[in-house]
């Protein structure tokens, strides 16, 4: 078995051949890079505020109407819930017991409304972007109508080229 091992590496140099390594950095060469990673560090930090995200699709947060809209909604969601829950702990008969359930209901609404206000807004911004692209196709389709309507020649021009 060892033989016919030691054929198939002979056989395939690729395969038998040990993965490239990255070569290692000497103790001066370390601490250099150190100096150079904590300014890069500090500019990525003020670039990332400025960049936009690297998701693959639009970005809720990006989009100023979904943003303020699913902040509202939050806020609203958190204050109905810490209402509703104090108003119902009540007859406890205990007022921590009472406003710690408020708070306990008031943090369940908020995250759950906002979970329904990001779900919705996915959807909102995803038609928004598919009816703006079907407008610009609409533009183009009528720009390269009117660029066709212009190439043609005139009717009597077609005319006297048909009777020569």
């Amino acid at each position: 078995m060892a033989a016919e091992a030691a054929t198939a590496e002979a056989a395939d140099p690729v395969a038998a051949s040990p993965e490239p390594r990255a070569p290692k950095k000497g103790a001066k060469d370390a601490k250099k890079g150190g100096k150079e990673d904590k300014a890069a560090k500090g500019k990525g930090k003020k670039d990332a505020k400025n960049a936009e995200p690297d998701g693959d699709g639009p970005s809720i947060a990006a989009h100023p109407r979904a943003t303020r809209a699913v902040a509202r909604a939050k806020s609203w969601g958190g204050l109905a819930g810490f209402v509703l829950g104090g108003y119902l702990s009540l007859p406890t008969n205990t007022l921590a017991g009472a406003g710690l359930r408020a708070l306990i209901a008031g943090v369940v609404c908020y995250v759950a409304v906002w979970a329904g206000a990001v779900f919705l807004w996915r959807r909102l911004v995803m038609l928004e972007i598919k009816s703006r692209e079907q407008q610009l196709a609409a533009a183009v389709q009528a720009a390269q109508a009117a660029r066709a309507r212009r190439e043609l020649p005139a009717p009597a021009e077609r005319q006297g080229a048909r009777a020569s």
